[in-house]
């Protein structure tokens, strides 16, 4: 119901639209990590190195090449 509310929308409204959702996002961005701050909520050392533990580690294999039968010289 809300996108076809959306797409009644005149093409520049929508791109009205668009902006401000894009804008809204941006400085929510830009002042997150200040209030952040100023709330009490930047992560401590110890909670550095307990998300350490769920990082992805990527393991390089290397890959064996067979050779084909009758291309050698």
């Amino acid at each position: 119901m809300v996108f076809q509310t959306y797409r009644n929308l005149s093409p520049r409204a929508r791109l009205g639209v668009g902006i401000a959702f894009t804008l809204w996002g941006l400085i929510g961005l830009k002042l997150s990590d200040k209030a952040e701050e100023k709330l009490g909520y930047t992560p401590t050392e110890e909670d550095r190195k307990a998300l350490e533990r769920f990082k992805p580690r990527i393991i390089e294999v290397e890959k064996e090449i067979e050779k084909v039968v009758g291309t050698e010289k």
